[in-house]
């Protein structure tokens, strides 16, 4: 049995991972906006003991890249979502234990107000929350705060090192040990308990402090999602989960040894930062069922909303170019690098058309696509879990909630058999369900190295 056990998230994208989904009979039509479809995602994630559920998000109607593409968006279930602050603090009063993940860009945010919100979650939840740090990278955000286009890419980078610096900062505003409420005395808390961070940078001033007491887990679990070179510098130095795309072994360990290898010129183990590729795995009692679900999933697909999703994930407008033809040659993007360097380099080696790229991409985005028995596919999460690959997995269900159920009902037991996932969970918070300390506050921890010297 390995001493190591996977961690396991479920993705939530409304009516599944598939660019198509929403088009199955099984699927609810109206999941985006009800609440209750969420509800029950979640509750089946925490079921199976899942670490946690995770919401991604953009501040933009997801159109692709030139073009309106609003025709191409009305063909999918991906228009519009609900908030994840706002969805989140309502799973957490209906839910005990998962975690709950939720994507927030620093580029169109305000350090204090996401530090007040990620702590006020993180109080509603009983110490759950995860915060999913990552920089904007569609060109239809900017239009919606007075930009007309991304900052540049590096520049975005550079300011989301020094949001995350003032975000801890304001979450250190309170000791742990702050409040006294001493109503005999009548003393609420301790002023010396109470810090102004006072922060004078380059792209913010926050005087602080936060107006929220510090968070049951001392910082929400910090993730971050970009794969680049300034994103995994920000993830070594700081993260504590990387959400990741993978589409082979060899590049998951390549990359999982990179990143592990930086870790201790930040004086970090590498426990400390767990690597979570995505999956997304189609399920069958047998190897010939599992494809026939995937290829009637296919099927579903408009060729106009495959072209304008490949555009949108690969920073390009692909709308004039020959759909059976091959990829054009392609400027580098200010968008999202690392996921175009990954499918470039996807369709120059298996010299894929723009159709067959867009068919391998609708419905994992990148990520690793896994079709077969529930024995073929714990194989695999095996191979990647123990040969240098990942510490666990974002499961990116097909179609919601058919394809997690299935995920649940016939890998997880197998994965249970092996010793590989937990029965149950061993504690209440995100951090202890994934190994991860409760960070000290650093005012403590001065005070501490004070008085010891």
């Amino acid at each position: 049995m390995s001493k190591r056990q996977l961690a396991l998230n479920a993705f939530i994208l409304p009516t599944g991972h598939h660019i198509a989904a929403w088009r199955r009979a099984d699927v609810p039509e109206h999941a985006n906006h009800d609440f209750g479809e969420y509800v029950q995602v979640a509750r089946l994630a925490e079921a199976a003991k899942f670490d946690a559920v995770f919401v991604s998000d953009s501040v933009a109607v997801s159109a692709g890249n030139g073009g309106s593409g609003l025709e191409e968006l009305a063909l999918t279930a991906r228009g519009t979502r609900l908030e994840p602050f706002t969805l989140l603090s309502g799973l957490a009063a209906v839910t005990e234990r998962i975690g709950l993940i939720a994507t927030v860009s620093t580029t169109y945010n305000e350090p204090y107000h996401l530090a007040r919100k990620f702590a006020s979650l993180d109080w509603i939840s009983k110490g759950r929350a995860g915060w999913n740090l990552v920089t904007s990278s569609a060109p239809a955000e900017a239009q919606n705060f007075e930009q007309s286009e991304l900052p540049e890419h590096g520049e975005r980078y550079r300011r989301a090192e020094e949001f995350l610096e003032v975000v801890q900062g304001l979450w250190d505003s309170w000791e742990d040990d702050a409040f006294v409420r001493d109503k005999a005395s009548g003393q609420f808390f301790d002023p010396t308990r109470l810090h102004v961070l006072d922060h004078q940078g380059e792209h913010y001033r926050v005087r602080g402090p936060l107006n929220v007491a510090r968070p049951p887990q001392g910082y929400p679990v910090l993730v971050q999602a970009g794969s680049s070179e300034p994103g995994k510098e920000l993830a070594v130095r700081s993260a504590e989960a990387i959400f990741t795309a993978h589409q082979s072994l060899e590049s998951a360990q390549a990359f999982y040894t990179d990143v592990k290898g930086r870790l201790a010129k930040y004086g970090r183990a590498p426990e400390e930062l767990k690597i979570l590729p995505g999956i997304f795995p189609v399920v069958g009692r047998s190897e010939a069922e599992a494809q026939s679900k995937y290829r009637e999933l296919q099927e579903l697909i408009d060729p106009r909303v495959g072209v304008n999703l490949l555009s949108a994930l690969i920073g390009s407008d692909l709308s004039g170019f020959d759909v059976d033809g091959p990829l054009p040659e392609l400027a580098a993007t200010n968008q999202n690098k690392s996921r175009q360097a990954l499918l470039l380099e996807l369709a120059h080696r298996e010299n894929l058309t723009i159709r067959e790229l867009y068919l391998r991409i609708a419905g994992a985005r990148g990520h690793w696509t896994v079709v077969g028995t529930p024995i073929q596919i714990a194989d695999q999460i095996q191979t990647w879990f123990e040969q240098g690959a990942a510490d666990g997995f974002n499961v990116l269900a097909p179609w919601l909630p058919g394809g997690l159920e299935e995920f649940i009902d016939l890998v997880v037991p197998e994965l249970r058999r092996r010793g590989l996932f937990r029965e149950e969970y061993s504690g209440a918070t995100l951090r202890e369900h994934l190994g991860l300390t409760r960070p000290q506050n650093r005012h403590t921890a001065e005070r501490d190295r004070r008085a010891a010297s």
